[in-house]
């Protein structure tokens, strides 16, 4: 039944009367605007007339006068002791106290008190005459001795002084008694206004609590109006929600309209790089690059959300190694956790099936959104995946991850908002996060999607814990025959690895020796392309399989390289490259992809790191025979031993693990020898002002630092590698002694670990 709306006669009576308090409601709540700013003057006027008491000071100042006065008697009852008896000490220090009470009288509010007085300037000249006829016996640069006939003299002419000096301190005293008097009168004059306005003020606030009460009535009146026109707006809802599907599916659509020019802007971009232009627009090009891949993230992230609500998204799930995908996630992040001084854990239940039925992709993209949102707001401590099984109450089992961090936390009412889209907390260090707020929102709906959950809960200051759970279904083993088959088509790859750090160098070599595959090591970015080149040419170099290039090297870095590259011809020309690079900003990474690398990676590349690189690109990958398995990124040692803090543990573990006993002394012996050397040649570059040599050399350090897992050593590194430019002197070289002190630290430690020769 549609429900009857109120009255059309009555509507505009109500609606008269709520106008009319409306209106008086403004008025009375002018003049109470009205009434504060009269109490407000009054205020500023009695505050203006304290002020001036205390500026001026006219009591002191008489009490100053006075004590000329007292002053001018000892000193005339002194003289005539000296008449009678000369030679007494008592008299300079008289004479010296009264022309210091006299100088005060020459002061600016002294003259401006006298100044009213009708002899005061004939007094003040007397005065001045008589002390500098004193100051021929009596002064700092005496010319004589004062015999008695002297003090006869002079205390004649000072006894002249004595009924004026009298005279002109009453004056003064009468002069500051008018002026006090006549300030206490305005004093109470405002008081009596102040308490005038105050009773007013009071009068009106109620008059205007009245008239808020009945306009409070007449609100609970049109609510109760509008609760009768409930009824009427379902059908409206109901159209609301079509038309809300019909916009995700509209914005589905022109989402993927957008990518079409964005992807065409991408590609003449890159063209308009390679050619003749304005010096000043590689600058333009970069922030015009930079907007546009913002956008393509956005935009993926809007397409993701716009699928979820139109329901287009569609799960594929196939048998998953659940370890393997979750130490390929935690790779991933391992660098980034480690540039922030983080441990990055995994506590895998064993109970868990070893294969189980997921969509991988969907998976993975939920756990790297919230393991990346704990290191972006955490500052210290460990962050924590959790794998394990859990039951309901009606028996269904599901597959629970619990993403566990010590960062700034949340309140209850910003977890309540915390997955709607574009939300994100009010704290100040939240705000200061790039992101677009998207990607909580998604990762609930892919959770929901695979039948699951994603929840939240926190304390502020003390961390957060993100639960995210789906449906646990067990996969089938792989078949042996087709693992066998998996490992026969595989072979060893031909890689080439540009870096120019030495430490590096051995690392990357022994990483791969250890995959089972051949690497060619060269130090920049010049000496690769030269043997690329070469390999074109015909020249008896392998056929690399894969480029390993270092972003930042000397004569030729990474992105001018791979630049030079691309525009060789295939197959040397479109050979496989992948960045490496210590920094976890976003700009390097666009401008890597910018530049034609296929993919880029953050140091320091670990094993499963790497692995998953390999597999990725060229399948499953080839293990040394009999070589151990690789290392998991939990160490066996505790982590709130001496090593916490200076040494990472897990990679500590792993380059043992991968250098052998004999290896690794010469590995980190050669490393600190040159970090030892970097601090020498940033003295020498702080004492030249050479900022950018500074940063090269900070730069050397960080990234092998990371690989050796020496972690504050690194972001000590990296602090002076990005703030070279811009931190005061006195500031930097701090930052240098702070980068000394931490490698002798952790050279020490080094050395109680027997990691040194």
């Amino acid at each position: 039944m549609t429900p009857t709306a109120p009255s059309t006669a009555t509507r505009p009576a109500n609606d008269a009367g709520a106008m009319r308090l409306s209106v008086w409601f403004s008025i009375t709540g002018l003049l109470l605007l009205a009434t504060v700013l009269a109490a407000a003057f009054v205020q500023a006027r009695q505050y203006t007339l304290l002020n001036l008491t205390v500026q001026h000071q006219d009591d002191y100042l008489a009490l100053n006068l006075y004590q000329v006065e007292i002053e001018y008697l000892r000193l005339r009852e002194q003289l005539r002791k000296e008449v009678e008896a000369p030679g007494s000490p008592a008299l300079q220090l008289r004479y010296d106290i009264f022309v210091s009470r006299v100088a005060l009288m020459h002061s600016d509010r002294a003259q401006r008190l006298l100044a009213y007085g009708e002899d005061a300037e004939a007094v003040m000249q007397t005065v001045d005459s008589f002390v500098r006829r004193a100051d021929l016996y009596l002064g700092s640069e005496p010319r004589g001795a004062l015999s008695p006939q002297a003090a006869a003299v002079l205390l004649s002419a000072l006894e002249t002084l004595d009924g004026p000096i009298h005279q002109l301190m009453l004056e003064a005293s009468h002069r500051v008694a008018g002026r006090v008097t006549e300030r206490q009168a305005q004093v109470r004059h405002h008081n009596r206004i102040g308490l005038a306005l105050t009773a007013f003020l009071l009068a009106a606030v109620l008059l205007f609590a009245g008239i808020a009460l009945r306009q409070m009535r007449s609100l609970d009146e049109r609510r109760r109006r509008q609760a009768d026109l409930a009824d009427q707006l379902r059908d409206a809802r109901i159209e609301a929600d079509s038309a809300n599907d019909a916009k995700s599916e509209f914005l589905a659509d022109m989402s993927h309209e957008l990518r079409t020019p964005l992807h065409g802007l991408l590609g003449m971009l890159s063209l308009v790089k390679d050619s003749p232009r304005d010096p000043r627009a590689a600058e333009w090009l970069g922030a015009a690059d930079d907007s546009a891949q913002h956008l393509q993230r956005l935009i993926d992230d809007i397409i993701d959300l716009s699928k979820l609500e139109a329901g287009t998204l569609t799960l594929m799930a196939a048998p998953v190694d659940l370890a393997a995908l979750l130490r390929e996630v935690l790779a991933l992040l391992h660098p980034l956790a480690a540039a922030k001084g983080l441990s990055l854990r995994l506590d895998l239940d064993p109970a868990l099936p070893v294969r189980l039925q997921l969509d991988a992709t969907r998976v993975r993209q939920v756990l790297y959104n919230l393991l990346a949102n704990a290191i972006k707001f955490s500052e210290a401590g460990a962050i924590v995946l959790h794998a394990r099984r859990r039951s309901e109450a009606d028996g269904t089992a599901l597959l629970a991850f619990d993403v566990s961090d010590n960062g700034i936390g949340m309140d209850g009412d910003t977890v309540l908002r915390l997955f709607r889209r574009f939300s994100r907390a009010d704290d100040p260090r939240a705000r200061r996060q790039d992101g677009s707020g998207l990607g909580l929102a998604i990762s609930r709906k892919l959770a929901r999607l695979m039948g699951g959950d994603l929840q939240a809960q926190s304390t502020p200051g003390a961390g957060s814990v993100f639960s995210f759970c789906c449906p646990l279904l067990p996969a089938a083993e792989a078949p042996v025959t087709q693992a066998l088959a998996l490992a026969a088509a595989a072979r060893p790859l031909q890689v080439l690895v540009a870096e120019d750090h030495p430490v590096n160098q051995r690392y990357m070599a022994a990483l791969l020796a250890r995959l089972g595959h051949h690497a060619t090591v060269v130090d920049n970015g010049l000496e690769a392309l030269q043997t690329l080149q070469a390999r074109a040419a015909g020249a008896a170099v392998p056929d690399f399989d894969l480029v390993l290039m270092d972003v930042h090297m000397p004569v030729m870095d990474g992105v001018d390289a791979t630049v030079a590259l691309r525009a060789l011809p295939p197959p040397v020309g479109s050979v496989c490259v992948v960045a490496l690079t210590a920094d976890v900003y976003g700009e390097t990474r666009e401008r890597c992809l910018a530049a034609g690398m296929d993919e880029v990676t953050t140091k320091p590349m670990s094993s499963v790191a790497l692995s998953a690189l390999l597999e990725r690109r060229f399948g499953n990958p080839v293990a040394t025979p009999g070589a151990p398995a690789l290392p998991a990124l939990d160490p066996p040692a505790d982590r709130s031993g001496p090593l916490h803090g200076l040494l990472d543990a897990a990679t500590l573990h792993n380059v043992r693990d991968l250098m052998g006993p004999t290896g690794v002394p010469t590995l980190y012996g050669g490393f600190f020898a040159q970090a030892e050397d970097a601090a020498r040649r940033m003295r020498d570059a702080l004492r030249d002002a050479d900022t950018e040599a500074l940063r090269r050399c900070a730069h050397t350090v960080k990234g092998a630092a990371l690989n050796l897992g020496l972690p504050a050593l690194a972001q000590a590194a990296a602090r002076l590698n990005r703030e070279a430019g811009t931190l005061a002197a006195p500031h930097l070289a701090l930052a240098v002694q702070r980068y000394e002190e931490i490698t002798a630290a952790t050279r020490s430690l080094c050395e109680g670990e027997g990691l040194l020769p």
